[in-house]
């Protein structure tokens, strides 16, 4: 069993660290679940033989997957005497039951009051002494002390979070953060961040999860979300060190879990979502979302690259509507020249890119943000400017999804800033109309090429002199020059603007 900081009964605050110290203390990998069998942590199996499928036992399993266990399990195990027992309970295996292997239950108890349970397989002959579960039962005691806690205060943290995220700057929002810290008490000193998940998918504000069925969560709120009916669930987390984010990414990890099932935990724990800006958009984007001429795009050999390269790629003005005879013309229908440049393989050899790439969708599952770690609550407010607006970058960008991190993701960080309804600016208006969305797509990959043609032409699936006809028509569409900087720089932050 691997090795976790024991907890100390003044800073108990974590189930899933409380959960390994039972782990650790009696061999085994152990469930913790609360007494309607919903599961609120569980440790983790390092052995081989516990991974085996063929002594997987499948009630443990569906459990762990799905967090919850069905009525009829839950009435199995009742039958046991476990919720009148104030000591472990030994289950044996009923193969008849789903239950291959054995159990140890132990009772999470508060003032004679059962509130959760704590599971271990219970395999080996004799299994665990007395004097172990005995000490498992004190840590079980931790848990039960702070289950009540929390049921206790739950309600009120909510709404104290709530006005923490929702208070006018000023005296209104000072209030509201003294207020949360005297509910946290030691604890509202120590490390935070928010977590914002959004769309989340009820529009009954009241429709959260319990804080102590995610990991790390201090606290948890709705808060309303863009349109009316809309809600977004942010979620208070208490990390060891600033320097340490992985807290965050389990709590978000667990609630999108359960929204979008539990096939995007990995993903949302996965390194790729942890980039920085510097990393390419090619790169960047998961193998299903990005368009046909994208491995092309990652394979153009390093001298095409640079300035010159650029205005090598680009021909002049009054030749960019030229084929490869220099007589194309412009389609009064598609808006691209006339000449069948797409059946010419490219001189690289590869099969050419099918013509209807297209760049990754707008994000519509629920997504997850994460704000800077600071320590005390004085900043959350910031922090959550900072969660929603990652959220947001989500939305628009697939690449950063399902979790993004406020400090990756670039030029948003800027764009999240404006107001929503901020009006488009003058000059790139006509191109974000529905009638231009083609050419506005091929300015958007073509600027985060770099200004590359042969990147963009490949990603785009489309021949360089289609290419340049589209970005003369960018250019006598907002009046802007593609070879200067700055109108490069008005232009891409306005598409991007234009995603949010």
């Amino acid at each position: 069993m691997r090795e976790n900081a024991r907890v100390t009964s003044d800073s108990s605050g974590d189930y899933q660290e409380l959960v390994d110290e039972i782990s650790e203390l009696l061999g085994a990998p152990a469930t913790l679940e609360n007494r309607d069998f919903e599961l609120i942590a569980f440790g983790a199996y390092d052995g081989e033989g516990d991974l085996d499928p063929s002594a997987l036992d499948p009630v443990r399993t569906r459990s762990i997957l799905t967090r919850r266990s069905t009525a009829a399990i839950r009435t199995w195990f009742e039958g046991f005497g476990i919720t009148r027992a104030t000591g472990p309970v030994r289950i044996p295996p009923t193969p008849e039951a789903g239950v291959y292997r054995g159990r140890i239950c132990l009772p999470v108890r508060h003032r004679g009051v059962v509130l959760g349970y704590v599971w271990l397989l219970d395999d080996d002959d004799p299994g665990p002494s007395a004097p172990q579960l005995d000490a498992a039962m004190q840590v079980a005691a931790r848990i039960g002390a702070l289950l009540a806690d929390e049921a206790q205060a739950g309600a009120d943290l909510t709404r104290e979070l709530r006005a923490v995220l929702t208070a006018e700057r000023g005296w209104q929002r000072d209030m509201a953060v003294a207020a949360l810290r005297t509910a946290l008490g030691p604890r509202g000193d120590g490390p935070h961040t928010v977590v914002c998940v959004a769309p989340w998918p009820s529009a009954d504000p009241d429709d959260a999860p319990s804080a102590r069925t995610v990991p790390h969560a201090t606290a948890l709120c709705t808060v309303p979300w863009g349109a009316a009916d809309q809600q977004c669930l942010a979620v208070l987390v208490r990390l060891r060190s600033t320097d340490v984010g992985t807290p965050a990414a389990s709590a978000a990890a667990r609630v999108l879990g359960d929204v979008r099932g539990p096939g995007v935990r990995a993903a949302a724990q996965a390194p790729g979502n942890t980039r920085g800006p510097g990393a390419s958009t090619a790169a960047q984007v998961p193998s299903n979302t990005r368009g046909p001429g994208a491995s092309t795009a990652a394979q153009v050999p390093s001298n095409t690259r640079g300035p010159e390269a650029r205005a090598a790629s680009r021909p002049p003005a009054n030749g960019r509507n030229a084929g490869a005879g220099g007589t194309s013309q412009p389609s009064s229908a598609g808006g691209t020249p006339t000449a069948n440049t797409t059946s010419r393989p490219p001189t690289d050899g590869r099969t050419p890119p099918a013509s209807n790439a297209s760049r990754p969708p707008r994000e519509t599952a629920p997504v997850a943000g994460i704000g800077t770690p600071r320590t005390g609550l004085t900043d959350l407010a910031t922090t959550w400017q900072e969660a929603t607006a990652a959220a947001r970058a989500a939305l628009a960008e697939p690449r950063f999804a399902p979790v993004a991190d406020w400090s990756h993701i670039g030029p948003y960080r800027l764009l999240t800033s404006l107001p929503p309804d901020s009006p488009h600016d003058p000059a790139v208006a006509p191109l974000l109309s529905p009638t231009h969305h083609e050419l506005a797509r091929t300015a958007e990959a073509y600027l985060d090429c770099a200004g590359q043609a042969g990147r963009t032409a490949a990603e785009l699936g489309i021949h360089r002199q289609t290419l340049y006809y589209r970005l003369s028509r960018v250019e006598q569409l907002t009046g802007l020059d593609l070879d200067d900087g700055e109108d490069r720089l008005l232009l891409h932050m306005a598409l991007k603007r234009a995603r949010l």
